[in-house]
């Protein structure tokens, strides 16, 4: 293998000038980007920014019009993946490409070519256990994966290249499914691997505070072109947000007062099961009047989910009401419920909310099809159907060719924007807003949290959820930490502390909290 003498500090991956082209658009235009055994070299940009094309090209999924590749100093070309990871490159996808009902040992070796036709999983287990140890992993090889955390199945993954004989390891948005505690561990992991001589390349879009804390270099894109190459220790997290979008990006947003009005949705002991048929939701109760985000923080599995779903119509409460300004709508349907006046953005952008295959026009009827201005006798006016989604790609700054662009042409952010739109064009009284900035760039993030504040100031209420703390405590008028399904307390947003929050999060409840 060529990197087999690679020592620390040696060039193991350059790119030289690489361009790829896609209809319509430059993906990538005279990128040159190198990285060396030993070092975290992080790569930012914006949702389409190149990124993605880039990864995808050092790891053989396309081939670039233009440009070269070299491994360990000699000039190489991937005709598809197994030439990259013949040659010692790894890959982990944001997405995960593991079987669920397999053992965490079969997801590693499937496919392996030394799994040979008779598999010697005992062999195998040394092997594995043998890396685990050399890199600080400690995970369960006879799980299930079904039955592991997220972060857990990242180690599955990382496990999977290593034991393919790894030696440069992309790492696609490596945090943006995995709790604070689940982080912790793996950016722990990522710097154990790189003084174990590995070079690793993460792709980020946000969580800039993490490249500033594991990376060495970073290399920024911006429109498919290189715009700042750096040293970690010379950047600031404003720094490297003005470089990704081009301008300064606010990170802290002011929660502006707005006068309480009247009460828009009361939830008066709510409870709900899990897809698994156990409680989810226990007793939940809470008020939130015109004016008012009300944030709800937790770890990830607490009944966030549920919740939401039930105030949306999406699931079926077990107990309790959900009553919007006055009107009982606990029995109401989703479509009762949207011409009510409530706007629900749902946290899987991509599953739930909107039809990849569809068009933009047809995504945002999806909110309009029941509208006698928009439907008549079940005919759609697709003229006025245009001009609205016309409308909101001009208002929401949606980067897009048209309005009959696909929904999975669009880049995270934009797709987050398209479904804002959507929500907002309604005008709703209510807004729930579930994980509105995952996965989202830094500038995207900001227009998504301005949205919302502006909602607020047009006298809409918002239920926030969030697994980023500081997005709560600097946007919500009353903090709601969830723990197993129960509402810890109510915190005045002015006065939530985040070590209360976070022990709230944990189960503590705290004596004298209130709404």
């Amino acid at each position: 293998m060529l990197l087999d003498d690679i020592k620390r500090g040696d060039i193991v991956l350059a790119a030289k000038g690489i361009t790829k082209r896609f209809p319509g658009v430059i993906a990538n235009e005279s990128i040159d980007f190198e990285i060396k055994a030993g070092e975290v070299h992080a790569i930012l940009g914006e949702n389409g920014a190149g990124k993605t094309t880039l990864m995808n090209i050092l790891f053989g999924l396309y081939q670039p019009e233009e440009g070269e590749l070299y491994v360990g100093g000699e000039s190489v070309k991937f005709r598809s993946p197994l030439d990259a990871i013949d040659l010692g490159i790894g890959m982990v996808h944001q997405h995960r490409k593991l079987v669920p009902a397999h053992s965490v040992i079969e997801n590693i070796i499937l496919g392996h070519p030394r799994a040979g036709v008779i598999l010697n999983l005992k062999r195998a287990e040394e092997e594995i256990l043998e890396l685990s140890s050399k890199y600080g992993f400690k995970i369960d090889l006879r799980a299930k994966v079904w039955q592991i955390s997220e972060g857990e199945k990242q180690l599955v993954e990382i496990l999977k290249a290593l034991y393919r004989g790894a030696k440069v390891l992309i790492l696609d948005e490596p945090t943006s499914a995995l709790t604070p505690i689940e982080t912790e561990v793996l950016l722990e992991s990522i710097t154990t691997m790189s003084n174990q001589d590995l070079a690793i390349v993460p792709f980020i879009t946000h969580k800039l505070p993490i490249v500033l804390a594991i990376s060495d270099r970073v290399t920024v894109l911006r429109r498919g072109k290189v715009v700042s190459r750096m040293k970690t220790a010379e950047a600031t997290e404003k720094s490297l947000a003005r470089e990704m979008v081009g301008r300064d990006v606010i990170f802290r947003v002011e929660r502006k007062k707005v006068e309480r009005g009247q009460p828009i949705l009361e939830v008066e002991n709510l409870s709900a099961l899990s897809d698994k048929d156990v409680t989810a939701v226990d007793g939940v109760s809470f008020t939130i009047h015109e004016g008012e985000i009300f944030g709800i923080a937790g770890i990830s599995g607490n009944g966030q989910r549920e919740l939401v779903e039930v105030i949306a119509g999406l699931r079926k409460e077990q107990g309790g009401k959900v009553i919007l300004e006055g009107q009982d709508i606990t029995q109401a349907s989703s479509l009762e419920r949207w011409q009510a006046g409530i706007g629900y953005i749902p946290a899987d952008r991509i599953d739930v909310g909107s039809i990849e295959d569809f068009s933009l026009v047809e995504n945002i009827m999806m909110n309009y099809y029941f509208d006698e201005d928009f439907s008549k006798r079940g005919v759609l006016d697709y003229k006025k159907a245009r001009e609205l989604t016309n409308e909101i790609i001009d208002e929401f700054g949606v980067a897009t060719p048209g309005p009959e662009t696909t929904a999975k042409s669009l880049s995270g952010g934009n797709l987050q924007k398209v479904i804002l739109g959507r929500v907002f064009s309604r005008k709703p009284k209510l807004v729930i807003a579930d994980l509105p900035t995952q996965g989202l760039d830094v500038g995207a993030t900001e227009f998504v949290r301005n949205k919302l504040i502006e909602a607020k100031q047009e006298k809409a209420c918002v239920i926030l959820i969030s697994e980023d703390l500081d997005e709560i405590l600097s946007m919500s008028d009353w903090v709601a930490p969830l723990y197993e399904g129960k509402i810890m307390g109510i915190l005045p947003g002015e006065q939530a502390k985040r070590e209360d929050v976070g022990a709230m999060m944990a189960g503590l409840k705290l004596k004298g909290e209130g709404s």
